[in-house]
Parts: C-alpha cells; sequence; structure tokens
C-alpha cells in the first residue's frame, strides 16, 4: 500500500520560515512527479510548486522567490521551504505524487494535509 506522509506545518509569524516533508513509502517501483498544493479555507485548492524526476521546477506566482520545492529520490521525499511567510499563505498543505507501484500502472496520490498558519 502507498502513501504519503506529511509533516513540519505549524504556526509561524510573518516573515517566519517553514519547511515541509513529504514521504512516500510502500510497494514503490518509482516516484514520479511530486507537488504541493493547498487550500485556504472557503478557496479552491492550488497548485504551490511542483517538481519532475530530473529536479525541474515549476511554482505559483504567488510563492516565487519565497518557496523552494527540492526532492530527494533515493529517500522518496520531497520538501518545500518556505521563506518570508505572509498571512495569505495561510492553509492545509498537501502533498501529491504520481507513484508507479509494483504491479500496477501507476496512480496519483495524496498526503493527508498539514496545516501552515501566518499570523502576529
Amino acid at each position: 500500500q502507498v502513501q504519503l506522509v506529511e509533516s513540519g506545518g505549524g504556526s509561524v509569524q510573518p516573515g517566519g520560515s517553514l519547511r515541509l516533508s513529504c514521504a512516500a513509502s510502500g510497494s514503490i517501483f518509482r516516484v514520479n512527479a511530486m507537488g504541493w498544493y493547498r487550500q485556504a479555507p472557503g478557496r479552491e485548492r492550488e497548485l504551490v510548486a511542483g517538481i519532475t524526476t530530473g529536479g525541474i521546477t515549476n511554482y505559483a506566482d504567488s510563492v516565487k522567490g519565497r518557496f523552494t520545492i527540492s526532492r530527494d529520490n533515493v529517500k522518496k521525499t520531497a520538501y518545500l521551504q518556505m521563506n518570508s511567510l505572509k498571512p495569505e499563505d495561510t492553509a492545509v498543505y498537501y502533498c501529491n505524487a504520481e507513484i508507479l507501484g509494483l504491479g500496477d500502472w501507476g496512480n496519483e496520490y495524496w498526503g493527508q494535509g498539514t496545516q501552515v498558519t501566518v499570523s502576529s
């Protein structure tokens, strides 16, 4: 059974930093693209950042220059370093990954979500 487990959320003051982690585990052949999404109350889930297996990244305009996505393919883990946090970054952050499991053709998986709150 494949799962994504997130960690690193919490509360921080504006201008502060947090680092999220997302580890894939289970019967995995390969982890393809990974990404981070977020959903604020009353808003739709939106892509924050994505990264391919080869390390190509993309970011939402609202986080460019402040957030950095990275991954460790050996550990099957993605990271989101969030700097210069703003109150509007407050949301539940979800990890997403395309994973080819042993014996399947590949599926999309979601983590359970981790709360990030930016407030003074």
